[in-house]
């Protein structure tokens, strides 16, 4: 049953990807007055959509040529998938996803052929820890130089290494060194030396590791006390079970680039960095110094290895993050419920303040740091999914509205697992790391469990076995968003302007401009069609029109008369 329902996905998969579902694209400014009475045709009953359905739906602006542009695995500007291991794809039957189980789905993620739009396209894997740990999550780490066995073997991570540089898929380690587990040995020997000395003053001759972590005779604020002992408490600024590093301490320093090392020569283009603000909590500048050794050691190793940092703090303050040197800060401003992202799309702020903040940000990063690249992503797992932020008739187009956005930013895009399919999780972390929804079915092959503690997660949208049947899905709108980007530079790499005389309440318009060659984006951030007059743009600028759709309905174009549907995005090229 599991086997079929696979097939069936491939099948779909192929079938539908003939052509652009959403992404409609054209070369002339008429529309056909055939094509205009073939998209009011209604969509086939997903029992009995076949090639003739397809062909009607697909029926409006003529197809233009959305070839990806070709990407090194030296380039760091890519479009990333978050993937949770734990949850993902189960390999062996235990209702734990793994290593082996990932290489399987790799070519939903990414088939490697650019003929195909059977893949998500995305062209980056940030894998988050999949280093020994005694925690599900593995933010814990208690062996930095192997794989948790839950997950695989390390030979299973030198063939995952290798199947994604076949499909050129550069793969980012989350690398957690704000603290470790207190299972580590280093943690274990300093506290068994620490309960032997009682009140005596430490040796770091004899410990060593004593200066690894940050120990005190007082119970500062975020301190625990070690185990055995009445003197010594230890910092632990998230829980007892992660005690913080001194990541001033020299000989940690040193063992630390041992583990960049080691990852790197196992194939990893670089690292996602966890928790940077903690590093010294409470003192900006300090941590920055660190992340500045940080940067510089790695770089010095591997220059284009890409490094990208987690500070969920306001945007004023992770910006001076960007002293340190390092390629990428995640951009909380615009991510979460209540991001810039969501409360434009729920109308709880103008459009324009969308695409206003877009030309504003590139400013304000760039001068921490001119090579800046923007890391945008609208959810991760900490976060409730986006598929809880609506709410009635118009929450599927908003859903869909709002990855795009997140997909149209300047930078390394990155997508959490299932944000394709509109999965839903909200509470508990476990609940936000709920098993990718592949199935209805969770006894189908491959499904995973989940992580122990989650909750009853009721999704709101159809698996991904049901969304192939349906070309209006949330899944076929994040693959064309995808395209989209994957095909024009100047989404990706180009440099914002707001388009003050078109921007407002419910549009968001802008241009973005790379190596002379600009493109104009204009969103719709509303239920009701928009028309723009475009006379005061460069007659050049109309010569391409492409279209990212929530439905049927297309946009037209005519004597410089733009006519957006609701929720609709059109580029002009």
């Amino acid at each position: 049953m599991a086997g079929h329902k696979r097939r069936s996905i491939r099948i779909l998969a192929l079938l539908m990807a003939v052509s652009l579902f959403f992404a409609g694209c054209r070369n002339e400014k008429e529309v056909s007055e055939e094509a205009s009475v073939d998209m009011q045709k209604e969509v086939p009953e997903e029992d009995s959509l076949d090639e003739q359905g397809v062909d009607e739906i697909l029926q409006g602006w003529s197809e233009c040529d959305l070839a990806p542009v070709q990407v090194s695995m030296e380039e760091n500007f890519r479009t990333y998938y978050e993937v949770f291991v734990y949850s993902f794809y189960d390999g062996n039957g235990d209702g734990i996803g793994d290593l082996q189980g990932l290489i399987k789905m790799l070519d939903y993620i990414n088939d490697g052929d650019p003929e195909t739009n059977s893949d998500l396209g995305c062209n980056g894997i940030w894998l988050m820890p999949v280093m020994p740990s005694p925690t599900y999550h593995k933010y814990d780490v208690t062996d930095y130089y192997a794989i948790d066995p839950e997950y695989g073997t390390m030979e299973d991570f030198e063939a995952l290494i290798a199947e994604c540089n076949k499909r050129g898929i550069k793969v980012i380690l989350d690398l957690v060194i704000n603290h470790s587990s207190s299972e580590h040995p280093w943690f274990k020997e300093a506290c068994s030396y620490l309960v032997e000395l009682g009140d005596g003053e430490p040796s770091l001759e004899e410990c060593p590791y004593v200066d690894f972590y940050n120990f005190s005779k007082e119970q500062l604020d975020g301190y625990s006390q070690v185990p055995g002992s009445d003197v010594w408490y230890y910092e632990a600024r998230f829980y007892y079970g992660m005690p913080d590093f001194n990541l001033y301490n020299e000989q940690l320093r040193e063992k630390i680039a041992d583990i960049v090392d080691f990852w790197l020569a196992k194939g990893v283009g670089g690292f996602r960095l966890d928790a940077v603000k903690e590093y010294v909590s409470g003192d900006h500048p300090a941590s920055t110094e660190i992340l500045t050794w940080f940067t510089g050691m790695v770089k010095e190793k591997k220059k284009d290895a890409y490094l990208v940092a987690e500070a969920w703090t306001d945007i004023s303050t992770y910006a001076g993050y960007y002293d340190s040197g390092i390629d990428s800060m995640f951009n909380f401003g615009f991510a979460d419920s209540e991001g810039i992202i969501a409360n434009v799309v729920k109308g709880n702020k103008a459009a324009s303040e969308y695409s206003k903040s877009l030309q504003d940000i590139e400013e304000l990063f760039s001068t921490h740091n001119p090579e800046y690249i923007d890391a945008p992503f609208y959810t991760n797992h900490d976060m409730g999914r986006s598929a809880g932020y609506y709410a009635g008739e118009y929450s599927p187009a908003q859903t869909k509205m709002a990855g795009a956005l997140n997909l149209l930013m300047t930078g390394s895009a990155f997508v959490y697992y299932g944000e394709e399919l509109g999965m839903k999780g909200s509470g508990k972390d476990e609940n936000k790391r709920a098993p990718m929804y592949f199935y209805d079915d969770a006894g189908a092959e491959g499904m995973c469990t989940g992580p122990a503690d989650m909750g009853t997660v009721t999704m709101k949208y159809g698996s991904l076995d049901q969304q192939v049947n349906d070309p209006y899905s949330i899944y076929y709108y994040y693959k064309e968003a995808i395209r989209l980007r994957n095909a024009f530079p100047e989404i990706v790499k180009g440099s914002v302007k707001n388009l003050e005389s078109y921007s407002d309440e419910t549009l968001a318009a802008f241009s973005k401009t790379y190596e002379d060659e600009k493109l104009y984006v204009f969103c719709n951030i509303s239920p009701e069609e928009r028309s723009l007059d475009l006379s005061d743009l460069p007659v050049d600028a109309l010569q391409m029109q492409c279209g990212l759709y929530v439905d049927e309905n297309r946009a037209s174009l005519e004597n410089d008369t733009l006519s957006i549907p609701g929720y609709g995005i059109v580029i002009l090229k």
